[in-house]
Formats: structure tokens, C-alpha cells, sequence
């Protein structure tokens, strides 16, 4: 069994406060996916960067205290690309790929397009380059699996108040338009979905801070595990956990019967 965990850390010393080793130690995962590190490489501790049995690779942003992806494996890698050689996009910090024989795991970070219209072109111009990234990973005979925070939710049953949420980003017909060519055109399977098709409340993967949106669970499905046809058909069981709170997403583990 292969297991794998994706979370946006949203600070990773603000998450190992708040107890994230404790937890990892007790996972087993063989690789964990971080985003939104929020640290540079000398802001890392010890336990940051190898915890219990893990070893940690990271792209981190150039700016201080904003963005960067991290992989944590249990195996050592074959060969690691760090971001996609796009400079705008890499000075961000929001890709990270880890190649274990025919297995690729990429952490991936998409901008979010929230704050402000400048922000949302910015996400707009990602989708638009890495959607032949995409096509040409799909394409290259490995077998990849695209653990991140994609800072969409596709369908209706992704978020709890979608009929409100249709003209802000995040949800926008264009950005689920995206995922959907990914799906449908490329060949790419949502695993969590492929699991549990019409899962509404369990599903959700990040709160607001505001309006008590965690306690009335008023949530949005924006973390996936996106993957190749023949490693997404081996998936056995996924789950998102909600049991402590690391961040204001939750971690989303799938287990997959799969062996390196």
C-alpha cells in the first residue's frame, strides 16, 4: 500500500504548533504533500525538514513568509524538479516534483485569485501555461499523481453555498471550465471523486476564518489528488481529516495499492 497525504500548512511553523508532527508521526504516509510553506530553507527546523522517518524537499518563494510547496518521502527520489521553469512562476514557489522509478509526485500550489483582479489574472495566466504541463505530464509513460491546493472547487457539491459563490474566484465558470478539460479532455482522474461521487459535507478540505464558517461547516473541496488513469484506478480509500485542525485546510490522505 502506498499512502499519500496532501495539505496546505498555510505557515508550516504556524501548523507544527499546532501539533502537525505529532499527527505525521502517526500516519505512515510514504509521501506528504505540503503547500503554502510560508518559510524560507533557514526558517526550517530540524524536525521540518526530515521528520520521523521522513525526508523533506522543498521549492520555496523567493518572498518571505508567502507561498512554497514541499514533499515529505519515506523513499528516496530518482530525480527532483524544482518548479517549471517559468520564472514568474517559480519565483513563487508552487511546484515541486519527486520521480520514484515510474511514479512521479508532484506538490503543486495554484495561485489563488481572491484578492484582488490583478490576483485572479495572475491564477488565469498559471491555468493557461500549465495546462499543456499537464497534458505533457499525462503524456511522459510515468505514472503522476498532482497532490495539491488548486484553489477550485469544480462542481456544485464541492462547497456548501454555491449559488452565492458563482461570480467570485474559486468558483467561476471559467476555473471549473479548467479542471474540467483536465478531467475530460486529458484523461486525468479526481481520486476523492472517483471514491466518493456524491460526498457534499464530507468533502470539504478549507474553511474561512470568517463567519464561523468551521463550526457550521460551510466549506469548499479545493485540495485534490489529481492522477494518472491506471494509479487513480488503484485507489482504495480516501478521507479527509478533520479530528485537529493544522491549518484552515485539512489534510487529504488516499491510500493506494501501489508499490514502488
Amino acid at each position: 500500500m502506498l499512502r499519500i497525504i496532501s495539505l496546505n500548512l498555510n505557515g508550516i511553523r504556524s501548523a507544527a504548533s499546532k501539533g502537525l508532527y505529532g499527527w505525521l508521526a502517526q500516519q505512515q504516509a510514504d509521501f506528504v504533500c505540503l503547500q503554502e510553506l510560508k518559510a524560507q530553507a533557514a526558517d526550517l527546523s530540524a524536525e521540518m525538514r526530515a521528520p520521523g522517518g521522513l525526508k523533506g524537499w522543498f521549492h520555496h518563494a523567493e518572498k518571505k513568509g508567502y507561498s512554497g510547496v514541499g514533499i515529505y518521502s519515506r523513499h528516496q527520489p530518482d530525480r527532483v524538479i524544482e518548479g517549471l521553469g517559468v520564472a514568474d512562476i517559480d519565483a513563487e514557489g508552487r511546484f515541486l516534483q519527486l520521480d520514484f522509478g515510474k511514479l512521479s509526485v508532484v506538490s503543486l500550489y495554484l495561485p489563488s485569485g481572491s484578492s484582488s483582479d490583478e490576483r485572479l489574472q495572475i491564477k488565469f495566466a498559471f491555468m493557461a501555461r500549465f495546462l499543456p504541463h499537464m497534458a505533457a505530464l499525462f503524456a511522459s509513460g510515468q505514472e503522476v499523481v498532482v497532490c495539491g491546493d488548486w484553489n477550485i472547487a469544480h462542481r456544485e457539491i464541492d462547497l456548501r453555498n454555491w449559488k452565492s459563490n458563482q461570480k467570485n474566484s474559486g468558483f467561476l465558470p471559467e476555473e471549473r471550465e479548467w479542471l474540467s478539460r483536465l478531467f475530460d479532455e486529458q484523461g486525468w482522474v479526481d481520486v476523492y471523486r472517483r471514491l466518493h461521487p456524491e460526498a457534499t459535507d464530507d468533502c470539504y478540505t478549507w474553511w474561512s476564518n470568517r463567519g464561523q464558517a468551521w463550526a457550521k461547516n460551510v466549506g469548499w473541496r479545493l485540495d485534490y489528488q489529481i492522477a494518472t488513469p491506471e494509479l487513480a484506478g488503484t485507489a482504495l480509500r480516501s478521507a479527509v481529516y478533520k479530528e485537529q485542525r493544522f491549518s484552515d485546510h485539512a489534510p487529504l490522505t488516499v491510500d493506494y495499492d501501489w508499490s514502488l
